[in-house]
């Protein structure tokens, strides 16, 4: 059985989220899903719309998604230690990156390798966060009016 992990914010859910799942189950049997907890976003400098129980209940009702867990630290080799994947899947648009190139070496000590999936142009979480925050800008001008 392969197993396959992954991970994310999953805020405001989209395409792109429903793509990266889609394409990761295709190459494994099992796919576990590390959701991002609330403290750990804000690597981002970003607090998500959506509480972490929320989004991982979203995530858990996605049907290429097998198992989900909370993801409280970003390391993945330590997430390997925790869960023995055999694939590590993420967007490519981390492909070549001086951080995703450690990864691949280190998970290829332990027997496990990184597929990059390609990744959604057409949106992401922070062009609707942005879009979001931008009319509440808009509007708390208009109202105040």
């Amino acid at each position: 059985m392969i197993i396959g992990y992954t991970t994310g914010v999953y805020d405001l859910f989209h395409i792109g989220h429903l793509n990266l799942l889609k394409n990761a189950k295709a190459h494994c049997d099992h796919l576990i899903v590390g959701v991002t907890s609330d403290e750990a976003a804000l690597y981002k400098n970003k607090k998500p719309f959506i509480p972490q129980d929320e989004r991982m209940a979203i995530v858990s009702a996605i049907k290429y998604v097998d198992e989900v867990v909370l993801q409280e630290d970003l390391d993945k080799v330590k997430a390997w230690d925790k869960y023995h994947y055999d694939v590590l899947f993420v967007g490519s648009d981390w492909q070549g990156t001086d951080k995703w190139n450690r990864y691949e070496a280190e998970l290829k000590e332990k027997g496990a390798k990184v597929i990059y999936l390609p990744y959604t142009k057409t949106t992401s979480s922070t062009i609707l966060q942005n879009t979001i925050r931008n009319f509440n800008e808009k509007c708390e001008v208009v109202c105040q009016k």
